[in-house]
């Protein structure tokens, strides 16, 4: 995968973060009472933060020191 296609997939990784962080919020304040689903959109949001967070390590370049 090259620089752009990676580039790509994180931007669309923190759009889908993101999403699911105004869902979470939105279940919590409403007092939505499927607890079960708010926990599986947490461990999806810690699953795509970790992506990030890889791919993010990725993008940067190398540095011989």
């Amino acid at each position: 995968m090259d620089q752009t296609e990676l580039q790509v997939w994180l931007d669309e990784l923190r759009v889908e973060h993101r999403d699911l962080d105004v869902v979470i919020n939105h279940l919590i304040e409403s007092h939505h009472s499927d607890g079960l689903r708010i926990q599986r959109l947490k461990r999806r949001k810690l699953k795509l933060k970790d992506m990030i967070n890889k791919l993010e390590s990725e993008l940067i370049p190398d540095l011989d020191a």
